[in-house]
């Protein structure tokens, strides 16, 4: 009986988490443990990126560090989750801390580390997976939402947290 409850439990977990409406219907871990609740974010856009400490596009952090001193009073939300995803993230979340906060003196949300494709993926990936068909195929993926939660656009490992193909969109969301 009790393996049924608990499989129970996370059927209709993982159920409430596809069926989700916007992305400010979840939360996440922050790298320090705190929970996040993303309603707080209402009516702000948020530049979401699974990030990765020992990646080509680790670079990226700068960008994103640049992009967040650039939009912080404008209401946008950077959300950074470091995943091992691709086998290239530091083993674990103070490892992470240190790194991002050396480097890149980093001030926006970074999450814990969490799975971002898969079975186990965060329930927030896993929400864009069945809701937009949109999966990470690498590390460093960005994907910008509307203040009402909605995603408008992802972009590749390719694009710069900082081009202008995000910051002009960025732009006519705030």
């Amino acid at each position: 009986m009790r393996i049924f409850l608990i499989t129970l439990s996370i059927l209709l977990t993982s159920i409430g988490s596809i069926m989700a409406k916007n992305l400010y219907n979840f939360s996440i871990q922050d790298i320090d443990g705190n929970t996040v609740n993303l309603d707080k974010f209402k009516g702000k856009p948020i530049l979401l990126v699974n990030t990765a400490s020992r990646c080509g596009f680790t670079k990226q952090y700068a960008n994103l560090s640049n992009l967040h001193r650039e939009y912080f009073k404008k209401n946008l939300v950077i959300i950074g989750t470091p995943s091992n995803s691709f086998h290239q993230e530091l083993s674990n979340n103070e490892e992470v801390k240190e790194f991002c906060l050396v480097n890149y003196e980093t001030k926006f949300i970074i999450s814990e580390i969490i799975s971002v494709v898969g079975e186990n993926a965060h329930p927030i990936y896993s929400w864009m997976t069945s809701e937009y068909n949109e999966t990470p195929k690498w590390n460093f993926y960005k994907y910008l939402f509307d203040g009402e939660g909605q995603l408008v656009k992802s972009w590749s490992s390719m694009t710069k947290p900082d081009s202008s193909k995000i910051t002009n969109l960025i732009d006519e969301l705030i």
